[in-house]
């Protein structure tokens, strides 16, 4: 139903607009007496052969929701009801702010891709961690197992970055069941150079002394740009090892344009590229990061799972959990369904 009524009835209107519009849709309907509970019934598979137990945490399922969709923490608890595993908020900064000028969001439909230019926009941390204190503890049946997917503000000099990762780190440290720290966003200028193996590994190894300084730790991974080099890769394994970071998140999203059939305008947009386009280069790095490293760290598969097979295709490449964006967008809470329902019959 949703790819032959609801997908094209959204798709008639301006992508960022039917994105707040979808957010308001699903808390509402989630007010309304039994939608929730069905929504599980429809969505949500329970399997033990789903479970995963990664970083000291029990995913019931390891399709999550990649940052970017839930920038705020505002819908977190709606959206594990259309049987997401878990919820990567964010990218969250210390104060809010507005992100790039609108036009910012771009569907490439031929392509089955996304472009966004929308530079981190978001409410700022204090405000999602208040939403956040809604979300019962860790080993509660209703909590929302929680990433906190972190960055800078865009007028804070590459220089100070690592102020504005301890502030999140920080203010997120109690509401958060790990973190992502992102340095591969193209839409913030200047913030993939913090990849460079310098200020990345002061950037991690600052985050790991204040985690490792806690009572109980959280993990820190790291989300990293599919456009990287394979000498840039191998140093992000050293990086990891030398910093004990948990792992690494493949991939965020792409500045190539390489092989796209959408018209030019749209192909000349500036921003990140999401979904089909990037379904390959996304395995092949995470292929890459599991070979090299010798499966030494959990990996994270996002970009560009379209189908249950990409996903599946992922897994089999060394990812251990999986994150959609484009391919929900795309396919709707089917497609979460139909990755679970896929890993449940290769245990068979």
């Amino acid at each position: 139903m949703y790819k032959t009524l609801i997908r094209p009835l959204l798709f008639a209107f301006d992508p960022e607009a039917v994105h707040y519009f979808s957010f308001s849709s699903i808390k509402l309907l989630n007010k309304v007496p039994g939608f929730s509970s069905l929504s599980r019934q429809l969505f949500k598979k329970n399997n033990p052969a789903l479970k995963r137990n990664l970083f000291g945490l029990q995913f019931d399922n390891p399709v999550g929701m990649a940052a970017g969709f839930d920038k705020d923490a505002k819908a977190y608890k709606e959206f594990t009801n259309l049987g997401f595993g878990f919820i990567e908020i964010g990218t969250l900064t210390p104060e809010p702010q507005d992100g790039n000028p609108k036009k910012r969001l771009f569907r490439l439909q031929k392509d089955s891709a996304i472009v966004n230019r929308m530079g981190f926009n978001n409410g700022g941390v204090d405000a999602a961690v208040e939403r956040l204190k809604q979300n019962p503890k860790l080993g509660h049946p209703n909590h929302v197992l929680i990433g906190g997917n972190i960055g800078k503000n865009k007028g804070t000099p590459n220089k100070d970055a690592v102020n504005d990762y301890i502030i999140c780190f920080e203010k997120l440290f109690d509401h958060v069941d790990y973190f992502a720290v992102n340095v591969s966003s193209p839409n913030t200028p200047g913030l993939r150079e913090l990849q460079d193996r310098k200020p990345l590994s002061h950037i991690l190894q600052t985050l790991q002394d204040l985690n490792n300084a806690k009572e109980n730790r959280k993990p820190i991974l790291l989300k990293i740009a599919p456009d990287l080099t394979d000498d840039q890769l191998l140093d992000i394994i050293a990086i990891v090892e030398d910093t004990k970071i948990d792992g690494v998140i493949a991939t965020n999203t792409t500045i190539s344009r390489e092989g796209l059939q959408s018209k030019e305008s749209l192909r000349k947009e500036a921003g990140g590229l999401s979904g089909a386009p990037l379904t390959n280069r996304a395995t092949d790095v995470i292929a890459f990061l599991h070979q090299k490293s010798k499966g030494a760290f959990p990996i994270i598969g996002a970009g560009g799972i379209m189908t249950a097979q990409d996903a599946i295709d992922k897994i089999k490449a060394g990812a251990s959990l999986v994150q959609l964006y484009t391919g929900f967008v795309y396919e709707g809470p089917a497609l979460i369904k139909k990755i679970n329902e896929e890993i449940i019959g290769l245990n068979r």
